[in-house]
């Protein structure tokens, strides 16, 4: 075997050894599904099917088909419930430890949900669709996402609605709902509370769909100081 040879055959090898050794570096489990009803996948390099206790994947897509649905708890216990046709992206999680984020960023692209927070400072949750960015705080939310438009309902709690040029509504009162429609290259929001939908509807479509349970099943590696996965810093 001539130096050029052994040299790549050596390089291969660390290389192998390297992602043997962190296999799951880009795949931080971040939480599980709690309910799953008919079609509901995870699309990343490959689409394939999430079934009731399958990890949540940090980075991942989340789709339902049609007449499906899913509920996925969250390692702090945040409660993500989806309908039909809907689609999210956990676009970042940081965590502080094994049950709180310290940041985390879920982005709605289409669909119904269900969003109800969990343990982590609330000011940690970002929220976003096409057209809003949602914060909250201690909330309970009812989120559709459609072309051009997006609507938020205020269950529990309080919320604060933007649209991507800083117009911004406070949702405070059970019933309180935002309106964001964009059209001819023009967004506007308008409050109303007298919400013209919810996700209670979906609710009783599919039995624990809007249950919230407790997530306990993220932590840490033993002893914590080996984290070879960045679980607890969100790498």
């Amino acid at each position: 075997m001539n130096s050029r040879h052994s040299f790549f055959s050596v390089l291969a090898l660390g290389l192998a050894i390297a992602l043997t050794a962190h296999p799951v570096r880009a795949q931080t489990r971040v939480g599980e599904a709690a309910m799953v009803k008919n079609e509901v996948v995870r699309v990343a390099a490959a689409t394939t099917p999430i079934n009731v206790g399958d990890a949540l994947l940090r980075d991942e897509t989340v789709r339902t088909g049609l007449e499906s649905a899913a509920r996925l708890v969250m390692a702090d216990s945040t409660n993500l419930s989806l309908g039909p046709n809907a689609s999210l992206k956990l676009d970042r999680t940081v965590f502080d430890d094994e049950h709180h984020y310290r940041d985390v960023a879920i982005r709605l692209t289409s669909g119904a949900f269900r969003f109800v927070t969990g343990h982590s400072e609330k000011a940690a949750y970002t929220i976003t669709t096409p057209l809003a960015t949602i914060g909250v705080r201690g909330t309970v939310l009812d989120i559709l996402s459609q072309r051009g438009k997006t609507t938020v309902v205020l269950q529990e709690g309080a919320s604060t609605v933007c649209t991507s040029n800083r117009q911004c509504i406070d949702l405070t009162q059970p019933g309180d709902t935002a309106i964001i429609t964009s059209s001819g290259g023009r967004t506007t929001i308008q409050k109303t509370n007298n919400p013209p939908w919810t996700f209670a509807a979906i609710c009783t479509q599919a039995a624990g769909l809007c249950t919230v349970t407790q997530f306990a099943d993220a932590s840490p590696l033993t002893p914590p100081v080996d984290d070879p996965t960045g679980m607890l810093c969100g790498r």
